[in-house]
Formats: C-alpha cells, sequence, structure tokens
C-alpha cells in the first residue's frame, strides 16, 4: 500500500471544501461546511463555529464564538472546542450544554442576545414524534436550541436537531438555512422538505443528513422557487478512504 501523492491530497481536500459568501450590509458573510452538523462562518475578522463536534479542525481558524445546540456528541463535543478556543472565546449554549461543559452564556428557546455586530436568537429544536421507545424523545422539548443568527440585514438559521415543529414552521424572512434530516433522530428528506416549503427561506442547504436521500428533499421544492444548495459534509471520511488507496 502507498499514499497518494500529497498534490493530490490537497487537491481532493480543497475541491471538498466549498465555502459561499454572502453579501450583507455589513459586509460579506462567508459560510464554511466542515462535518455532519459543523459550519464555520467567518465576518469582519470574526470567526463563529456552529456545533464544531466532527470533522478535522487542524488547521482552522481559532473561534471567537462557539453555538453548541445540543447535548449529543454530534453537537457537543469538549476535545474539539479545546482545538479551536483562544482566550476569549465565547461559548452560548441551552442550559442542558452548560450542565455539562464550560458555557460562557447560557441562552434557551425564545431568546435573542447580542454579540457584536451579530444578533442570536434561540429557535426551538425537538422531536413531534420520534423516539427510543413509547412516550420518550431524541430531543426533549426545550433542551436543545437552532439558532437564527441575524448580520448586517441578512438571516442565517442553523436547525439542529429539530422535526418539523410549528416553530420551525413559523419562521420568517430567512434568508439562508440549514436543516437537518436523518432517521431516525430528526426528519426525512420528503418532511424536512415540507418544513422548508413552509417557512420558504431563499436558499437552503440540507445538513446533518447522513445517510439520507438528498435527491428526495431537493424533488419535494421543486418548483418552490427555493434555491437549494448540496454541498459535501462527509468530505473527511472520505478523504482517509482516498488517502489509503494504492
Amino acid at each position: 500500500m502507498r499514499n497518494l501523492p500529497f498534490a493530490l491530497l490537497l487537491a481532493v481536500s480543497a475541491a471538498f471544501a466549498q465555502s459561499d459568501s454572502f453579501d450583507t450590509a455589513a459586509g460579506p458573510v462567508k459560510i464554511t461546511p466542515i462535518m455532519h452538523a459543523a459550519v464555520l462562518l467567518q465576518a469582519a475578522g470574526k470567526n463563529i463555529y456552529v456545533d464544531p463536534a466532527q470533522g478535522s479542525f487542524d488547521g482552522r481558524p481559532a473561534a471567537d464564538l462557539i453555538l453548541i445546540t445540543d447535548i449529543h456528541g454530534d453537537h457537543m463535543a469538549q476535545p474539539m472546542i479545546d482545538k479551536i478556543k483562544k482566550p476569549g472565546t465565547v461559548i452560548f449554549a441551552p442550559k442542558a450544554v452548560a450542565d455539562q461543559i464550560h458555557v460562557d452564556t447560557v441562552i434557551a428557546n425564545g431568546e435573542t442576545k447580542k454579540w457584536g455586530d451579530w444578533t442570536i436568537t434561540a429557535i426551538p429544536a425537538w422531536n413531534l414524534t420520534r423516539g427510543p421507545s413509547a412516550g420518550k424523545f431524541f430531543h426533549d422539548k426545550g433542551r436543545g436550541n437552532g439558532y437564527v443568527l441575524a448580520y448586517g440585514g441578512k438571516r442565517f438559521y442553523f436547525s439542529g436537531d429539530t422535526e418539523g415543529i410549528p416553530e420551525v414552521l413559523a419562521l420568517k424572512n430567512i434568508d439562508v438555512a440549514f436543516v437537518c434530516m436523518n432517521l431516525p433522530y430528526t426528519m426525512t428528506p420528503e418532511e424536512a422538505a415540507a418544513a422548508v416549503k413552509a417557512f420558504h427561506p431563499a436558499i437552503v442547504y440540507p445538513y446533518h443528513y447522513r445517510g439520507s436521500d438528498l435527491n428526495a428533499f431537493s424533488a419535494g421544492l421543486a418548483g418552490t422557487g427555493i434555491e437549494v444548495r448540496l454541498r459535501e459534509w462527509y468530505r473527511s471520511s472520505r478523504y482517509l478512504a482516498l488517502s489509503s488507496m494504492m
């Protein structure tokens, strides 16, 4: 066995690392998928991570702000936080997270807080129907957050782990949405598409979708005028597989 040439590995990694930039009245916001639910937002020299729990954080910029949605290991991981934090890093999270790791600012469902030029609103994230057994849910109501981040007149939504709950369907004026789907924990692609159709963002990215049929999600939004952007959220495992090829 031998590794692929280093130059080819760099090319593969660059091809997978797809960042998008969004113009706002306060300047551009660059958003980079990392893995699963982990996302990096960059604006005005500040670095904001949402759920930095999976993927590689080697070489990533240090965090100014970290937002954590829930207590599960694909959203909250202290070793990953330790890789990107620096003196002055601020962590926002719900109380259930604060009960387990250090959090600077506890933010509950429905609360809005300011951080610099950003306005952050915690959106409920919970299961309507799905759980490990009758009467129990994977995500209890009131425990986890999604987030709407407003900056320069643009609104960015990150769903966290949720089903198509009333609070999600009632979202307004979302410019860019990142919406979860994966069974048995959150939604099917069809359910996710129905939820997105209800609150009608301008652009939607499916994320947190491991094993889901993204074609079904896209088909569910055909003709709505909502732009569906597909990105590679599981490149780390593919990169490792490629690096061990003959």
